[in-house]
This record gives structure tokens, C-alpha cells and sequence, in this order.
């Protein structure tokens, strides 16, 4: 399966959690996320945004130049992972 790319490399805190959210919400349960970013604190907010909304975090890869995300995309939207429990609406 092709990965949607994502570069944020160069972008800061909270650009590269804000512009991963939003990336996202346009796929479909199942299509797969790549997200390139420099910013050192994203290995603590995109893995969060990831607990959030529900999806998973397939593989993460550091080196001194970037970090990588590969995120799958799964059956919530991040409005449903946001609804309170037992709610339907």
C-alpha cells in the first residue's frame, strides 16, 4: 500500500501536531500516514495526537537529520475519539 507523505521537516511544536491531525482526518480507515518532521518534541506529540484519535503508530524511525512517522489510519475520526463514553452522537 502507498503511504500518503507528510513533510513537515523545519516546522515546530504545535504546527507539526496540528498539520498531522488535520492530514488524518482526510484519509479512510486503512490508508497509511508518513509523516517526516526535525522538530524533537514531536517524538512526544505526534505519538500523543496518535493516542488521541485512536490510530496506531506503525513504525517510528529517528536519525540526526529527521524523525518519521508511519501512522495507520483506523475506524474513528478524531471526533468520535473525542465523544464521551456511551454516547452515540
Amino acid at each position: 500500500m502507498k503511504a500518503n507523505k507528510l513533510d513537515l521537516t523545519g516546522l515546530k511544536c504545535p504546527l507539526t501536531a496540528l498539520m498531522t491531525a488535520k492530514a488524518l482526518k482526510a484519509l479512510s480507515p486503512g490508508e497509511v500516514l508518513e509523516v517526516h518532521c526535525t522538530d524533537p518534541l514531536s517524538v512526544i506529540d505526534i505519538p500523543h495526537l496518535v493516542r488521541q484519535t485512536g490510530d496506531k503508530v506503525e513504525i517510528t524511525e529517528r536519525s540526526e537529520q529527521r524523525i518519521t512517522f508511519v501512522i495507520e489510519k483506523t475506524n474513528h475520526s478524531i471526533e468520535d475519539a473525542n465523544l464521551p463514553q456511551g454516547r452515540d452522537n
